[in-house]
């Protein structure tokens, strides 16, 4: 018997799998914290099985109480808000131009967004850099 409860304590418990789930609603555009979610028993494939992937992460779509959280459902916060100034960076070789334009749509560090140039009107697509700014032509 204590041969058993000695094995039990070095192989330690069973791994747990299960799907990670808000506690409450979680609004789109919502940075999720820690506290904000709960390890379900159940597993569901492709759903985040894991709290620490979720923590940090941003809501694309409403969240709600229960329901598994999918990976698609979830993004990097935005850096780059709707109608919101941003510095354009185009980088070609010894090449660099920059200039301002509008933000047309949201979007977190590597999102393709869509950017109005100011002083041409022409709409154009960038990836948001991690300091804020779209960098166009890639």
């Amino acid at each position: 018997m204590l041969r058993l409860l000695a094995l039990a304590l070095v192989l330690g418990a069973p791994a747990q799998a299960g799907s990670v789930a808000p506690v409450r609603a979680i609004r789109a555009q919502t940075v999720i914290a820690a506290a904000d979610l709960t390890l379900l028993d159940e597993d569901t494939p492709g759903a985040i099985a894991s709290i620490d992937e979720a923590a940090g992460l941003e809501a694309k779509v409403t969240l709600y109480t229960g329901r598994p959280i999918l990976p698609s459902q979830l993004g990097p916060p935005a850096l780059v808000e709707r109608n919101q100034l941003v510095r354009m960076t185009y980088l070609r070789g010894p090449l660099a131009i920059e200039a301002e334009g509008r933000a047309l749509d949201r979007g977190g560090p590597g999102e393709r967004v869509r950017v109005m140039n100011l002083a041409s009107k022409q709409i154009v697509t960038g990836a948001v850099a991690e300091n804020g700014s779209v960098e166009v032509g890639r």
